[in-house]
């Protein structure tokens, strides 16, 4: 295999359905993407690998999304990790690549040797659409729950949209040799195609009485279920990271039984949208009285992007909306 081959399914998603067994899914491999994230920030490993899967389950779930639309996902915890949150941002037009942006607050003093997940407690997995102006947002809440993210977006889909999901994720530090060491992630998601799911009532065989796959099947459907399930408990670290296994090929390794068919992979790249018009676009609210109090010693209102570690220093007097206007600083 050449180095173009080996790299061509680097950031990208690659859609796909398993004729068969009325099941959809998405291969993701990222890279470049994680390169993009974590370099902004000085993150502890078990943080990194947070955010890692947490960005990894969005490339996975947002492929579906339309053109220009935003889904991000959100981990709100009250352990050392308290906050995760990623945006995807869907291509403007066909054959653009989708955007991918992340970060994590934390108390670094609370961080432990401990497994990543010790590092998060209580709290809830959200998913959020953004549709556009003039469309009211969606959001959906689930507790958090197993001991990974993808469990927790796991029991979300089963709980919050009544679909069957299973994920089988891998990340971690690349250490190819001649290559500087970077993290790298690959996963896999199925989901039963929705006209399959019923309306469930009451609670569910799943953790805390959270519905679970099986709480939504019926016996035919479970079984082809439970097949797909087997065949996806087959994949292996390598196989899902790469770079040398295409995602078509792993894919027919996979679930050649199940007459698997392909559609146009999306590419996706690190991006961030902040920009200085954002910035005096959220202090508009404010009266130079308040801007006054978020003033420097040196005379400036600065600010900082949590994603990609961009700094804006403005000058006071053309922020807020009593600003007068702005002739260039």
């Amino acid at each position: 295999m050449t180095l173009g081959s080996k790299l061509a399914w680097d950031d990208t998603v690659l859609p796909f359905q398993l004729d068969r067994s009325d099941i959809r899914g998405r291969v993701a491999r990222l890279d470049g993407v994680l390169s993009g994230i974590l370099k902004q920030h000085n993150y502890p490993t078990s943080v990194e690998a947070l955010v890692a899967e947490m960005a990894l389950l969005t490339a996975l779930i947002g492929q579906t999304i339309k053109l220009r639309w935003k889904l991000s996902l959100q981990v709100q915890s009250k352990g050392a990790v308290r906050m995760i949150a990623t945006d995807f941002y869907a291509p403007q037009a066909e054959g653009e690549p989708a955007r991918i942006r992340a970060y994590a607050s934390f108390d670094r003093e609370k961080i432990t040797d401990g497994a990543p997940m010790d590092q998060i407690g209580e709290g809830y997995f959200a998913i959020l659409m953004d549709q556009g102006k003039g469309m009211q947002p969606y959001q959906g809440i689930t507790p958090l729950t197993g001991n990974t993210l993808s469990s927790c977006a796991e029991a979300y889909f089963a709980q919050s949209e009544q679909l069957p999901t299973k994920f089988s994720l891998s990340f971690g530090q690349s250490t190819e040799p001649g290559v500087a060491q970077h993290w790298r992630a690959g996963g896999i998601m199925i989901q039963h195609m929705p006209k399959a799911s019923p309306h469930v009532q009451g609670g569910g065989s799943g953790e805390g009485g959270l519905l679970a796959a099986e709480d939504l099947l019926n016996d035919d459907e479970g079984e082809n279920w439970a097949r797909a399930n087997f065949h996806l408990a087959t994949v292996e670290d390598m196989e899902l990271i790469g770079p040398s296994l295409p995602s078509t090929d792993l894919l027919f390794r996979l679930f050649h039984e199940e007459g698997p068919r392909v559609f146009d992979a999306l590419p996706v790249r690190f991006g961030c949208t902040c920009s200085e018009d954002r910035v005096r676009q959220s202090l508009s609210i404010y009266s130079a009285r308040d801007i006054e109090k978020m003033t420097t010693d040196e005379g400036r209102v600065t600010a900082d992007c949590q994603f990609c570690g961009a700094h804006y220093d403005l000058d006071p007097a053309t922020v807020g909306f009593e600003a007068k206007e702005v002739s260039g600083e």
